[in-house]
C-alpha cells in the first residue's frame, strides 16, 4: 500500500498507478489518500481511498497516446459522481460503472470515499470500444441478475488484494474481466432487445459466433455469412459500420486469447506453437507475425516478459 498526506504526492501517485490525470482539491485543508493492490498481467486491480478531491482526464492527457484502457468502478463507501461521454452517473456503495481513458472523463468525490478500480486493455472485453461506450458512466447491472451475482465477487476482490500473489493472483484478476465482459455482453443484449432494428442484434449474433469459433483455423467471412443467413457483401457492410472488417476481427479476437494464454504463469509450459494452434492460427510463422504486429514482440518473448 502505498499511503501520501500532501495532496502534489497524491498528484502523482495517481497518475503513475493508472494514467496521466489532474487531480485537485475540492475544499481547503488536511488531505490523505491511499493506494493498494498490484499489475496481474494485462490487468490492475486497486483499492483507492482519499478524503474529498476531483480527477479529471483531460483532452491534453489523452495526446500522450497511452494503450487504450478501460476502468471500472466498485464503489465500496462513500460516494462520487462520474461524467463522461456527455452522461453523469452518481457512484454509490455497492453499484459499478465502466469509463474510457481515451475520452476525457471526471471523478468527483465531495466525501470521503473507498473504491475499487480495475484497469485493463479495452480488446480484453472482447467486445468492440464502440458498444461499450453505449454505457460509460451508467450504473452497470443494478437491475440484471447477472450484476447482482458478479458485483458481490467483485467486491471480495478488495479483500484477496493482500493474498492475490502469482499465477491464482493472475487467474483472479483476468476471471474478474472475463465476468465484467459476460455482464456488459448481457446489458447490450437486453438493450438489443428493446431496439426498434435489429442491427445491433444481428451484429453481435456474428460476434458470438465468431468466439464460438474462434478455434476453427477455416473460419472465415465466408464460412460466418453461411451460418449467420446472410449475403458475403451484408456482413461486409455490417462490420463496416461497426468501425471494423471481418477478418480484423477475427484476427484481434484470436491474438487477444492468445495474449492472455501466453501471459497465463499456469500454462507456462503449453509450447507456444500450441496456444497460436488452440486459437485458429497453426501455422507458427504466421502466428508469431501477426502477434508481433499487434503486440510489438513475438509470442515468446512477450511470454517471457509477462
Amino acid at each position: 500500500m502505498q499511503h501520501v498526506d500532501s495532496f502534489g504526492a497524491w498528484k502523482a501517485l495517481v497518475s503513475s498507478a493508472f494514467v496521466p490525470l489532474h487531480s485537485e482539491p475540492v475544499r481547503a485543508g488536511s488531505f490523505a489518500g491511499s493506494i493498494a493492490g498490484s499489475q496481474f498481467g494485462s490487468v490492475g486491480v486497486m483499492e483507492v481511498e482519499a478524503t474529498a478531491h476531483v480527477v479529471r482526464r483531460t483532452e491534453n492527457l489523452l495526446a500522450a497516446g497511452d494503450q487504450p484502457q478501460f476502468k471500472l468502478n466498485l464503489q465500496i463507501s462513500g460516494h462520487g459522481i462520474l461524467l463522461q461521454d456527455g452522461r453523469e452517473t452518481l457512484l454509490r456503495p455497492g453499484e459499478l460503472a465502466i469509463y474510457d481513458t481515451q475520452r476525457p472523463y471526471t471523478l468527483l468525490f465531495e466525501e470521503e470515499f473507498k473504491t475499487l478500480v480495475l484497469m485493463f486493455p479495452q480488446q480484453q472485453l472482447g467486445l468492440p470500444a464502440t458498444q461499450v461506450r453505449e454505457m460509460t458512466a451508467t450504473t452497470i447491472g443494478t437491475e440484471h441478475p447477472l450484476g447482482r451475482a458478479i458485483t458481490p465477487f467483485l467486491g471480495q476482490l478488495a479483500g484477496l488484494l493482500p493474498h492475490m500473489q502469482g499465477p491464482v493472483g493472475h487467474r483472479l484478476a483476468t476471471n474478474a474481466v472475463d465476468l465484467l465482459s459476460t455482464l456488459l455482453a448481457a446489458e447490450l443484449h437486453e438493450h438489443d432487445g428493446s431496439a426498434v432494428d435489429g442491427h445491433h442484434r444481428q451484429i453481435r449474433s456474428i460476434q458470438a459466433y465468431i468466439d464460438e469459433h474462434l478455434s476453427d483455423p477455416e473460419l472465415c467471412p465466408g464460412s460466418i455469412a453461411e451460418a449467420q443467413y446472410v449475403s458475403l457483401r451484408s456482413l461486409h457492410k455490417i462490420f463496416a459500420e461497426s468501425g471494423h472488417t471481418v477478418a480484423e476481427w477475427i484476427r484481434t479476437r484470436r491474438l487477444e486469447q492468445c495474449r492472455r494464454d501466453l501471459s497465463d504463469p499456469i500454462q507456462h509450459h503449453v509450447p507456444v506453437g500450441a496456444v497460436g494452434a488452440r486459437w485458429g492460427l497453426p501455422d507458427a510463422a504466421h502466428f508469431s507475425r501477426v502477434f508481433r504486429a499487434a503486440y510489438g514482440n513475438s509470442p515468446s518473448a512477450f511470454r517471457a516478459q509477462s
